[in-house]
This record gives structure tokens, C-alpha cells and sequence, in this order.
């Protein structure tokens, strides 16, 4: 059987998403998937974004990263999308992908896949579990499974979010990824994975 085909799906201002993108990618690949790595395009104005060094830095950063489109989405059998978050809601630049997805969603080709999400936010209740309940509403509408982690491992009591993965990037908004993240990344991506092997048997 060929491999479970896994999209990452993300949109990062200042890079603690894009991390986390980049752990769940690895970790994917470790489980047996066969991983594309995508970010959705920036709408932000140069001015925004010049204006928060850190915001400019990743931007310059990752420009030349390839970017996410529909095919992406076709081709899956496994979504993660990740965020960060916009008064407990997704960014519109991920929420604007999402809404070029309607001739899929119409044709049925989002449907009947795993999809979870995953987020920071600047302090501990700033819309961790909000904005990754928000993005489900989305994954109903498309007749998706939603592959949240719950407490399916120890490890969950630690990271503390049933719902995906989230971190707290802290006052300074550049408090690193830490183990506990790590491990709630890698046990997300593995489920995922495995879930989607089981849709698509």
C-alpha cells in the first residue's frame, strides 16, 4: 500500500507556526507519510509587516517556500493546519485559502480525509483552544474527520490541549518551543497519520 500522503498546511507571522510546521512535517515522515510542507501567501501590507522586525525577518526568511494551493489539498489524505491566533480565530491569510477551496469542497475532494490544527498565542488563555475549535467548523463543512489527540497518550496531560497542539510564545512573543511541545507535535502527527491509513483502507 502506498504511503499515507500528509499536507502541513500554515500560516506564520514570526516563525513559532512555522516551527511547529516543520516538527510535525518531520514527525509525519518518521510515521511512513509522504509529507508536502506548505504556507499559505502572506496578504499583510509591506508596511505591517515592516513595522515588527521579527515579522520582517521570518518574512524574508521563508519567501521563497513553496506555497500552499488546492491541489495540496486534493492530493492529501491527511491535513494539518496551523495558525496563530487572531482574536481566538485563525489569521485570514490561512482563512483565505481556505475560502479558494470552494470548487473542491463542491466537487466532494475535501471530504472523508484527517485533518487537526495547531496554534500559539502570546498567553496561556489567548484563544489556544478557540481558534483550533474555529477551524473545525470549517473541516465539517468540508465532510472531513476531525483527528483531534484528546488524551490518547500521557503526554496530552502535559501539553494540556485535547483539541491539537498549541504553545505559548510568552510576553516577548519568542519563547521557544519546548520537549513538551515536541512531544505533543510528534504524537499529533502520528495519529494523524495512522487515522488516515485506516480512512483510506
Amino acid at each position: 500500500m502506498a504511503n499515507v500522503k500528509l499536507a502541513v498546511i500554515y500560516y506564520s507571522a514570526t516563525g513559532t507556526v512555522h516551527n511547529m510546521a516543520e516538527r510535525l512535517a518531520q514527525a509525519g515522515e518518521k510515521a511512513g507519510a509522504e509529507v508536502r510542507l506548505r504556507q499559505v501567501s502572506e496578504l499583510a501590507p509591506k508596511e505591517a509587516i515592516a513595522s515588527n522586525a521579527a515579522w520582517s525577518q521570518h518574512f524574508d526568511q521563508t519567501k521563497d517556500e513553496p506555497r500552499a494551493a488546492a491541489d495540496d489539498m486534493v492530493w492529501a489524505d491527511a491535513v494539518l493546519f496551523g495558525s496563530p491566533t487572531r482574536y481566538g480565530n485563525i489569521a485570514s491569510q490561512l482563512k483565505q485559502f481556505i475560502d479558494t477551496l470552494g470548487p473542491q469542497w463542491q466537487q466532494g475532494l475535501l471530504a472523508n480525509k484527517a485533518y487537526a490544527g495547531f496554534t500559539s498565542t502570546m498567553t496561556a488563555h489567548g484563544g489556544q483552544e478557540s481558534t483550533i475549535l474555529a477551524l473545525y467548523n470549517t473541516i465539517y463543512h468540508f465532510g472531513g474527520v476531525v483527528v483531534a489527540p484528546g488524551y490518547t497518550d500521557p503526554l496530552k496531560f502535559a501539553d494540556g490541549n485535547p483539541y491539537g497542539v498549541s504553545h505559548v510564545t510568552g510576553g516577548s512573543n519568542d519563547a521557544p518551543l519546548t520537549d513538551v511541545q515536541f512531544a505533543a507535535l510528534d504524537h499529533l502527527a502520528q495519529r494523524i497519520v495512522s487515522i488516515a491509513g485506516k480512512l483510506r483502507d
